[in-house]
């Protein structure tokens, strides 16, 4: 009887914070990146907002910061919470080919464009195309749009002919690079399952089990329970003399990821969503505040002692799958995600608008609001009002689609 009520007591403050995450979102933060974060003259999507929560009309623009918007503006419009979305989508699919495809691979996207949307880093990025695939995704689940889903076979075709590895996965992009990294599969992970979700073809699940085996092979160090990050051309690890990290925040949006690639294909995934979990939370979260570092070392060691908003939203995403698997702390864990993230970055000054990163110290670095959060704190609010829902009708799961 205790236990049920501790239980029903964690759900209730789980339930609350979800409800005050829903509201800022809907009520807050789309309204107000819907009104400043768009560019009317061209459709395209500011890179970010200052502390007055305007826009630096002055700043480069990533490429990826359009696909990510799509989803953003995809994702909201199938639930609703805001009107417009497919034809603001649409303008920034008109920008894109107008200004970010590659001169000499139309397939492909250049990398950074001017405030004048003058190309002033061609290079075509894999992390880049990741964020494509996912908008493709999106745009079709919510406009039905058959011409996103050509996109995205064009863009994988691509992929594989131009900008595949050697030993699996693909490089950083068409430009030499230091070393390769799990960051861009990782994302190109959370397209293919969404390219999946879209379709139900199972080809693109086929795509996620790639990225799956370069995970259970290279990407996860199974002696210490951590997530890699960087790697030598065949994927040997670097050294931590060579500048290897981790990250808590990319170890708990593997946990998020696995799960739900797990409920897709039957993989077992606890050994490493367990693991990644708890040493996420050992090894990376500040004991007084809950904030978690941006790297730390192999061993344990904080390596930056900044600390960004996005691992919050990826602390909530997977303490709702560890709930779902039996976690008896984790909602609490997720209610306490949302609670730091509204006490140390959503701002008290400008409704809707929120802070990138602290110092050692916990101070405010930039005052700048980057476009591209947007999207993890979109994902966050989704996945715990989903959860949330469930949970009131007695589901013993977590919904089966990711964000929506």
């Amino acid at each position: 009887m205790l236990l049920s009520a501790r239980n029903d007591q964690m759900l209730e403050e789980l339930s609350l914070w979800s409800d005050r995450l829903q509201e800022w979102m809907t009520r807050s933060a789309l309204p107000l990146w819907l009104d400043n974060g768009f560019d009317t003259a061209t459709g395209s999507a500011y890179e970010q907002l200052n502390e007055f929560g305007r826009a630096d009309t002055g700043c480069d623009r990533r490429v990826r910061v359009q696909a990510r918007q799509m989803f953003v503006l995809a994702c909201a419009s199938l639930r609703g919470w805001i009107d417009g979305g497919e034809q603001r989508v649409a303008q920034l699919e008109q920008y894109v080919a107008r200004y970010a495809r590659h001169p000499s691979a139309p397939e492909g996207y250049v990398h950074i464009l001017d405030s004048r949307n003058e190309i002033v880093d061609a290079r075509q990025d894999v992390y880049d195309i990741a964020f494509f695939l996912l908008a493709c995704a999106w745009r079709f689940r919510a406009f039905g749009q058959a011409a996103a889903l050509r996109e995205a076979e064009h863009l994988i075709q691509h992929l594989d002919t131009h900008i595949k590895g050697p030993q699996g996965g693909w490089l950083e992009g068409d430009y030499d690079a230091p070393c390769r990294r799990q960051n861009p599969h990782m994302h190109l992970l959370e397209a293919f399952l969404a390219l999946y979700d879209a379709t139900r073809s199972g080809r693109w699940l086929a795509r996620a089990g790639e990225i799956f085996t370069l995970f259970e092979n290279c990407f996860y160090d199974s002696r210490r329970g951590v997530l890699l990050e960087y790697f030598h051309r065949d994927w040997t690890p670097l050294t931590e003399a060579e500048g290897q990290a981790v990250e808590p925040g990319h170890m708990l949006e593997w946990v998020w990821l696995l799960y739900h690639y797990s409920r897709r294909s039957g993989a077992p995934v606890a050994r490493y969503t367990r693991p990644l979990y708890d040493n996420a939370l050992a090894m990376g979260r500040e004991a007084h505040t809950g904030l978690l570092f941006d790297a730390v070392t192999t061993g344990g060691q904080p390596l930056k002692t900044s600390k960004r908003c996005w691992p919050l939203t990826e602390l909530v995403k997977a303490s709702l799958c560890r709930a779902a698997e039996g976690d008896p702390l984790a909602e609490q864990r997720a209610a306490r995600a949302i609670e730091t993230l509204f006490e140390y970055y959503f701002s008290d000054e400008v409704p809707g608008l929120y802070i990138d990163q602290l110092d050692a110290g916990n101070r405010v670095i930039r005052g700048m609001a980057p476009a591209s959060t947007l999207y993890h704190l979109l994902l966050a609010t989704t996945e715990v009002v989903d959860y949330t829902a469930a949970r009131r009708l007695k589901s013993p799961a977590v919904p089966e689609a990711l964000s929506g």
